[in-house]
């Protein structure tokens, strides 16, 4: 009988270390089970933070960098209204005081549809001209997952010249417009430097002689390089490739000075180029910049939210 008691504990004593044994070792497993699991959502949460693109903004300050326009558009629900303002010739001489007697003048709206999608209007006295634009932002410069190292804008612009002609000399509806297309491609290499090309494309429907180019192409550049935190020095250069017009006219340049004033973007530069639009300025340039044939001007944008 005592023997089959001493057997009995002995078996009870190594089924309670055999459990204690188990219970041990499922501890020691389920830590590090735990630890790995933390470990996962961790990675999961920071690859999630990952994937959310951090978007660039305010390549440049205003949707116009002198005469052309930059990638930026207005924000969804914002209008803004542009004053662009050119007075004449800096060596027009003292009787039209240095050009500020004279002047030529654009007034133009602008709208965002949603962030991507602008259209706009406007009115220049040169030639008395109305002109129509959209404008779409189809890449935005981030990084992240899937980094885009540059900012594009599609741009598409009409114009109509609404100019009295002499009796016999008439012009078509037609006849009086023109048209121009831009790809924008800019990138922001700091928050101090922006550099931007325009491949562009000009159509006129009508010229002024035969031998003329109805389609004048040019490429562009343009840098803003920020100077304090509220000004900036600009410069806009377009190169016309057609062979007749560049043989005419001059390469548009312009240099100048973007100043922020709370809600205004007030804009300072000289520049050889006395149209506003695309089809105004870049076949139908003919100052010489560097002969003193400047323009001194300004342009004023001021934004208003429509969706408050």
């Amino acid at each position: 009988m005592r023997l089959s008691l001493l057997s009995m504990a002995t078996f009870y004593s190594a089924l309670f270390r055999l459990l204690l044994l188990g219970g041990a070792l499922l501890l020691g497993l389920s830590l590090p089970a735990a630890a790995q699991d933390d470990l996962l959502q961790q990675l999961e949460q920071q690859t999630k933070t990952d994937a959310q693109p951090d978007f660039t903004t305010a390549t440049f300050k205003g949707t116009r960098i002198v005469n052309g326009q930059s990638i930026e558009t207005p924000a969804k629900g914002s209008m803004i209204f542009l004053i662009g303002h050119r007075f004449g010739q800096l060596n027009s001489g003292t009787y039209n005081f240095f050009g500020l007697d004279q002047a030529t003048i654009r007034l133009g709206l602008e709208y965002g549809i949603n962030d991507r999608l602008a259209v706009g209007i406007g009115r220049s006295s040169l030639d008395k001209t109305f002109d129509g634009f959209v404008k779409y932002r189809a890449l935005r410069q981030h990084t992240g997952v899937r980094a885009m190292p540059v900012s594009l804008t599609l741009l598409g612009n009409s114009t109509i010249s609404t100019l009295k002609y002499p009796v016999g000399a008439e012009r078509s509806t037609a006849s009086r417009m023109a048209y121009s297309y831009q790809a924008l491609i800019a990138r922001k290499f700091s928050p101090s430097l922006s550099v931007q090309l325009m491949p562009t494309l000009v159509h006129r429907n009508l010229v002024p002689l035969p031998t003329d180019d109805n389609d004048v192409y040019a490429v562009g550049g343009a840098i803003r390089q920020k100077l304090t935190r509220r000004i900036a020095v600009t410069a806009e250069y377009y190169y016309v490739l057609s062979e007749e017009t560049a043989r005419q006219a001059r390469n548009p340049l312009a240099i100048g000075f973007d100043i922020e004033t709370g809600g205004h973007v007030f804009q300072l530069h000289f520049t050889n180029a006395q149209g506003m639009v695309d089809p105004l300025f870049i076949p139908r340039t003919t100052g010489d910049f560097f002969n003193g044939d400047i323009f001194f001007g300004f342009n004023i944008s001021r934004s208003f939210g429509l969706n408050h």
